[in-house]
């Protein structure tokens, strides 16, 4: 592709800052179209941030023959239908996390990419940023000698929407996969195997602790890595306080951060404690839309895909009982 020209299938939030603009600020990427069911939003989004064709039918956006790539950002329960979509008219597709709601289903979407021979990316841009690029540099130096533990701690307070008896889909089980941990596990999980290794056990327990939605609001797990480290973590989303902390534990030292607050990246080792600080671009996912957009082109290779992107969710599946 001389250059890559995006339909987005959905428009929403996660649009209008974390990948829209970075679609149109990459050299050789265009966002050329955009959908949503509701035309007249879909024509609002294109008109406020200069996108050439609006739609309110994925068919059509699919189908028009100048868009050469597919950006899926809906819900999780639409992200199979969507790919199997793309892919049998032979477009690329990249698609937001989760992958979908459940390892069977990301099976599915990497047999139609692969049966049709097109690529699958995941949103999964965490894999690309330099804050956590930085996190890999220092495990893969070995300051940490033998890596022995891995623990990881989300606690967040109920949030009003919830508490009020809102609607929200991403704790609605049917859209989302499960609660907020499909969410923002998700992340997590695949940013440890991208660090540390494949998670090749997984088991937890869950329970819903505050009452305000059908799915769980609080999961602990084990998990063990393909090298033999272990994990656990905590997701507490009926908590009284809000904590996000990674550690990763060596028999030389320790790092410390975390996955979605803004905060230093801390390294203490014997000889002393060093704090990195490193912000996050304004537009989080244009770091791994500029490697798809590389590859694409035939001049890189994206980290995240299909493949490693479901092994995300084969874990959260073992974790939730559903494997």
């Amino acid at each position: 592709m001389q250059t890559v020209k995006w339909g987005s299938i959905g428009c929403g939030d996660v649009m209008e800052v974390k990948s829209g603009p970075a679609f149109q600020n990459i050299e050789h990427s265009q966002l050329h179209a955009v959908m949503r069911r509701q035309g007249a939003l879909s024509r609002d989004f294109a008109e406020r941030h200069q996108v050439p064709h609006w739609f309110n039918d994925a068919s059509d956006l699919i189908n028009d023959p100048e868009v050469n790539a597919i950006y899926i950002a809906t819900p999780p329960d639409s992200h199979l239908h969507y790919t199997r979509m793309a892919a049998q008219a032979g477009k690329p597709v990249y698609v937001e996390k989760p992958m979908a709601n459940s390892y069977a289903e990301c099976l599915e979407m990497i047999s139609v990419c692969e049966q049709h021979q097109v690529p699958l990316f995941v949103a999964y841009y965490r894999r690309a940023l330099p804050r956590f690029l930085k996190v890999k540099e220092i495990l893969d130096s070995g300051q940490l000698g033998e890596l022995e533990t891995v623990n990881v701690k989300l606690l967040q307070r109920p949030k009003k929407l919830d508490v009020s008896g809102g609607s929200n889909w991403r704790v609605q089980p049917e859209i989302a996969g499960c609660g907020y941990f499909c969410d923002l596990a998700s992340h997590i999980f695949d940013l440890l195997q991208y660090l540390l290794g494949e998670v090749t056990s997984a088991s937890g327990s869950t329970a819903n602790t505050g009452g305000y939605y059908e799915a769980e609001d609080m999961v602990q797990a084990e998990f063990e890595f393909e090298s033999g480290l272990k994990g656990s973590g905590l997701w507490d989303f009926n908590a009284s306080q809000d904590l996000d902390r990674t550690e990763i534990i060596g028999t030389l030292g320790k790092i410390a951060f975390t996955f979605f607050a803004e905060a230093d990246v801390t390294l203490t080792t014997k000889a002393d404690t060093q704090h990195f600080v490193i912000p996050n671009p304004v537009h989080i996912q244009q770091p791994l839309i500029q490697l798809i957009v590389d590859e694409l082109r035939g001049k890189g290779t994206c980290p995240s895909t299909g493949e490693s992107a479901a092994r995300t969710n084969r874990i959260m599946d073992q974790i939730l009982h559903r494997l």
